[in-house]
């Protein structure tokens, strides 16, 4: 299996190809509040902030765009395209780089995922700057996130030395009343 196709499991941002979370492991661009909400994503939970608070709201709304990525990014690996998602609204054009890379393997591989992650995100910090940044780390689970030939739709294998369950941590920035993912990396850690 080439490098290329690790780093898409480990990225996805932990999709499940075996390289990076573009390698199968999972990973974003831009796009309007409503494509935020969390009532489509894989496996969620919340902040750690109380929701009553303007820090938990903050936090709130950091998640629900971290979630959406996640989904948009789920979706587009799920045909090996990134075609009719919403990726580019979620995601900024250099996190989306990677993630049209990895599709680009799994297209010529005939491969794509079926079933999704399991996320866990929790924002570590958020920076008030000139650009309002956030910081969000993540147990992603690809357990149920496989990676299949999409001709004969069985499993393709994996190395077994490969993560299952691993570190991801994605920095997002405000745009506007918008967060977006700018950055996603899978980590060589398990959670």
């Amino acid at each position: 299996m080439s490098t290329t196709a690790v780093r898409t499991r480990k990225h996805a941002t932990a999709l499940l190809l075996a390289g990076s979370l573009v390698t199968l492991a999972g990973c974003s661009d831009s796009g309007s509040d409503s494509d935020a909400s969390p009532s489509k994503n894989p496996t969620q939970t919340a902040g750690s902030s109380s929701p009553g608070s303007s820090a938990g709201a903050e936090d709130a709304a950091v998640i629900a765009a971290y979630i959406s990525s996640w989904d948009a990014q789920t979706e587009a690996y799920s045909k090996a395209s990134s075609a009719g998602t919403n990726l580019k609204r979620t995601t900024t054009l250099r996190a989306l780089f990677d993630i049209e890379h990895d599709l680009s393997v799994m297209q010529k591989a005939g491969q794509v995922t079926t079933g999704k992650p399991v996320l866990n995100p929790e924002v570590i910090k958020v920076t008030a700057d000139k650009i309002t940044t956030a910081t969000v780390t993540d147990c992603v689970d690809t357990t149920h996130w496989i990676l299949t030939d999409k001709a004969s739709m069985k499993p393709v294998p994996l190395p077994t030395t490969r993560l299952i369950k691993y570190v991801s941590t994605a920095t997002l920035e405000k745009w506007g009343t918008k967060w977006m993912v700018t950055k996603l990396s899978a980590q060589e850690q398990a959670c």
